[in-house]
């Protein structure tokens, strides 16, 4: 048995042709949706980037419990497990936060990896002297501004060496037997940085000054600088749909779909001026970042062509793969095989629990989403962790002159853990308060609505869910639920 999981960053659903946009040019994407079942409630967990990977390799929720950070020693890995097997696995990836700090650890589980250099702020190229044009994103701006002239070719962009060393791997081990590959890209994650054969595709006129990375912040732009943004994030759409096509290619010349999964997932969405905002984690995760694509071709059931209502989440596609492979998916992973869902729609959850430390906890049965925000102050609040570390540095001496050590928790496999007082709070100009939307009447989620019964019960839910995840007392404090 061989499988094939193409990941991207910040895809959005709402976007894609397959969910009813239809303004973008993805005909790569239907046909992606006739060869797999499409899934139409898949919602993320932990976010943002690096949680949710976390999730991919673990099966469980850790937003409850830490923020952005590292792998760690007591957590269980679905591709190590694969290794355990005797399946070798294999990432070809250009997102390099894997490469940071705070992301470090995630590669080595794989049997063999690939760092393709060069997106956002990747520290690659070096130039003293500043490029021409600095803007407010600082640093990291000014790093992608110097890579960008590495990569004024199509095959030098990031995106095409990631596939092309996918690519590599297929040639060389299409035939094997007992693989999993990982492709993934960074993209279409701003900056939306794409070549001019993409952006004609659109064309677009645009007078204003460069403009392809939003700052996560209220849109204060123009309404035709909001358009010209969308059409930046459709061009760099568009050249993800060609390459997802050159798999698709790949697999059909090969013959590889009686014994070949083929699993299509993003991490989160992107805001591109919806809700007034841009990106993503400084606002509510509403649903253009929450409710995300997927697709799954699994030949132990072979639908292709369907569509599947059930609720999913990413802690999900760990434990699909391991059952795939007929690995027994240990007590620790939360999520489940999706085999008969994908068969037949067969539910696995009734809710759904996601949300970013520190924010919202979030909950959604498929028409209604509860937005728990703090009562108070957004405390207590506490990183229970053996890996102190941000996306690209320790943890700071003054975060931890009050660590203390915390009892082991269900989950640690005996190790006590580090509980350290988080020292910033997510509460930005009152936006995480608690709201309930009803999508079957506001898909937009643009009128929180009043509804006690229905605020009790997704309430419930959310402490059953909240217990079910080993969540930490304060948790339940911090957000006014009794335990």
């Amino acid at each position: 048995m061989k499988a094939i999981m193409v990941m991207y960053d910040s895809l959005n659903r709402h976007m894609l042709p397959n969910y009813g946009c239809d303004w973008t040019l993805a005909p790569n994407f239907l046909r992606l949706g006739e060869r797999c079942a499409v899934f139409d409630n898949h919602y993320i967990g932990s976010m943002p980037c690096i949680p949710a990977r976390r999730e991919l390799h673990t099966g469980r929720h850790n937003f409850l419990h830490r923020s952005w950070g590292p792998f760690e020693p007591f957590d269980d890995s679905t591709f190590t497990l694969m290794r355990q097997n005797e399946i070798y696995s294999h990432l070809a990836s250009d997102h390099y936060h894997y490469w940071e700090d705070g992301g470090a650890t995630y590669h080595h589980r794989y049997s063999s990896w690939v760092n393709v250099r060069g997106q956002e702020g990747d520290a690659w190229r070096g130039e003293v002297a500043d490029p021409p044009y600095i803007d407010h994103l600082g640093r990291v701006a000014r790093q992608d501004q110097v890579n960008r002239k590495y990569m004024q070719e199509e095959s030098l962009t990031p995106q095409a060496r990631t596939f092309a060393e996918g690519k590599l791997f297929l040639e060389k081990n299409w035939e094997e037997d007992n693989w999993f590959l990982q492709i993934e890209t960074f993209d279409p994650h701003e900056p939306f940085f794409t070549l001019k054969q993409w952006k004609d595709k659109y064309n677009h006129d645009w007078e204003g000054p460069h403009f392809d990375w939003p700052k996560y912040q209220r849109v204060t732009e123009d309404p035709d600088a909001v358009e010209y943004l969308k059409y930046q994030y459709a061009a760099l759409l568009t050249q993800c749909d060609h390459y997802i096509g050159t798999v698709i290619d790949f697999m059909d010349e090969h013959n590889m779909w009686d014994d070949t999964m083929l699993m299509v997932i993003t991490d989160h969405g992107f805001l591109l001026g919806e809700h007034d905002w841009w990106g993503k984690g400084s606002m509510p995760w509403y649903n253009e970042t929450a409710h995300i694509p997927l697709f799954i071709w699994d030949p132990r059931s072979k639908r292709a062509g369907v569509r599947r209502s059930s609720l999913t989440q990413t802690i999900d596609i760990g434990p699909t793969l391991l059952g795939y492979f007929d690995i027994d998916h240990p007590e620790s992973m939360q999520g489940s095989d999706l085999l008969n869902l994908t068969d037949s729609d067969s539910p696995v959850r009734d809710v759904a629990l996601y949300g970013m430390f520190g924010a919202h906890v979030n909950i959604t049965d498929g028409r209604y989403v509860y937005m728990r925000g703090p009562v108070g102050e957004n405390a207590p609040l506490n990183h229970y962790t053996l890996m102190p570390t941000h996306m690209r540095s320790p943890f700071s001496p003054r975060e931890l002159a009050n660590m203390q050590w915390n009892e082991p928790l269900p989950f640690t496999k005996g190790c006590p853990v580090m509980r350290i007082p988080s020292a910033g709070s997510r509460i930005i100009e009152n936006l995480f308060k608690t709201q309930l939307f009803d999508l079957s009447v506001d898909p937009g989620q643009t009128k929180p609505i009043r509804n006690e019964e229905v605020e009790t019960r997704l309430a419930g839910k959310m402490v059953d869910a909240m217990k079910w995840n080993d969540a930490p007392a304060e948790q339940f404090e911090r957000l006014g639920l009794e335990q």
